[in-house]
């Protein structure tokens, strides 16, 4: 089996290149600038360690916040362009505002100006490599899909959404008796005849299988995959692809089998686990609460400016055993913001104010909630805690969804374990 020489970079592996090289690109630049100019500022900000290591803290935190290592936006010049000059704008400003852990300000505040400029050039040279380079066609993984002509569209859009460099070219419908030809975009319709020299001649990375019952494989397709496998080709399952790649299952996928996704190895009834599950947590609380107290200026002002309302607010949660709780965060949508009732939030929800957006990016939002976990309403990881209305919605939604498996509905996720903090 011929497979593909191309270099392929998964999505952790993209997203770790993309932090590291950030900061290579800016330290080495400050470095550089600062030597042939003989400019103290710039070079003392690479040579002294600890403001080194403030400003790679500064740079990937607030790289985060402005999706730079989204690897849609990464893979896209103008967006990164946009994200680059957010990123370096903002790491400058709380670089300089920082003196603790930031150089000395220099006297000529020409440096401070060459230096944010430094910093912003090296950011987008190498954001602009990434672009030509690394983001382009050779690196692009081409997949062939086997599942049901009808769920072509759906599972080709989670998979590329969540990796824009993970390419479904063509499909197997393994549908019994459906011969009509149905081809999406540039997908490919294969029959199960032309498989292998299909694989052969496109050198695929791999064939994902999403076929939800096995009575949906033929043998001669179980065959061919079979003889494929023995050839040297990978050949994965949709579900561990999509966790793989969004950190969630695919929910119509979790029909009687659920239960496999469930932590049997673990014993919460173990006295001595949680016992010290809670002594970390109460330990992480408390820093947590301290370092948040220590923002709460900085908040309250942009509160102020941005918000236009109460720092805090409370929202009934559902806890453990189904206990409703109060929880506590700092506010980041307007007022009277659910005035025609419950919804949830979006991406682009204009309810959120621009402070708020910032807030929500850098999870401060979320630091006052140390406070239920010290009550013991919370833990720090765990299901994510869902309002009583939500719950009884999703609860309907999920039942539905599981009567309708055997139609073949749309693919939802859901995330394995997420933190309560998030």
């Amino acid at each position: 089996m011929n497979k593909s020489n191309k270099i392929h970079f998964e999505v952790s592996e993209r997203k770790v290149l993309l932090r590291i090289f950030d900061i290579v690109f800016v330290l080495a630049a400050l470095y550089f600038v600062g030597n042939i100019l003989n400019l103290e500022y710039l070079a003392a900000s690479v040579i002294y360690s600890y403001y080194a290591i403030a400003l790679a803290i500064y740079i990937n935190t607030i790289g985060t916040v402005f999706e730079m290592y989204d690897l849609q936006v990464a893979s896209n010049q103008f967006q990164v362009l946009r994200s680059s000059i957010l990123t370096a704008s903002t790491t400058v400003l709380f670089y300089l505002l920082t003196p603790i852990f930031s150089a000395e300000l220099p006297s000529n505040r020409f440096e401070i100006l060459l230096f944010y400029f430094t910093v912003l050039f090296a950011l987008v040279l190498w954001r602009t490599i990434y672009v030509k380079f690394l983001a382009s066609n050779r690196f692009v993984q081409n997949v062939l899909l086997v599942c049901d002509r009808e769920q072509v569209e759906e599972l080709t859009l989670a998979l590329e959404n969540s990796d824009p460099h993970y390419r479904i070219v063509a499909y197997v419908d393994s549908c019994k008796g459906n011969n009509d030809e149905f081809e999406y975009h540039y997908i490919q319709h294969i029959h199960i005849d032309d498989l292998v020299s299909f694989v052969r001649k496109n050198k695929l990375v791999e064939i994902v299988v999403a076929s939800q019952n096995a009575e949906d494989i033929t043998a001669d397709l179980y065959l061919q995959l079979l003889h494929l496998l023995e050839s040297g080709m990978t050949i994965r399952e949709y579900t561990q692809v999509y966790e793989d790649k969004t950190q969630r299952i695919p929910l119509q996928f979790i029909t009687r089998d659920f239960y496999k996704f469930f932590p049997f190895n673990r014993s919460n009834n173990n006295k001595l686990y949680l016992l010290n599950v809670r002594i970390m947590e109460t330990i992480i609380s408390i820093i947590g609460l301290l370092f948040g107290v220590l923002l709460i200026p900085f908040i309250a002002l942009g509160n102020a400016l941005g918000n236009r309302g109460k720092l805090f607010y409370t929202q009934e949660r559902v806890g453990k055993n189904g206990e409703i709780f109060q929880i506590l965060k700092f506010r980041t949508m307007r007022n009277n913001a659910e005035k025609e009732g419950a919804v949830f939030s979006s991406p682009n929800d204009n309810r959120i104010t621009p402070f708020g957006k910032f807030m929500r990016k850098t999870r401060i939002d979320e630091f006052p909630q140390f406070v239920n976990i010290l009550k013991g309403e919370m833990a720090v990881i765990g299901p994510r805690p869902e309002r009583p209305f939500f719950v009884k919605e999703i609860a309907e939604n999920h039942a539905f969804l599981r009567n309708a498996t055997r139609n073949k509905t749309r693919t939802y996720g859901m995330g394995t374990s997420q933190l309560f903090l998030w």
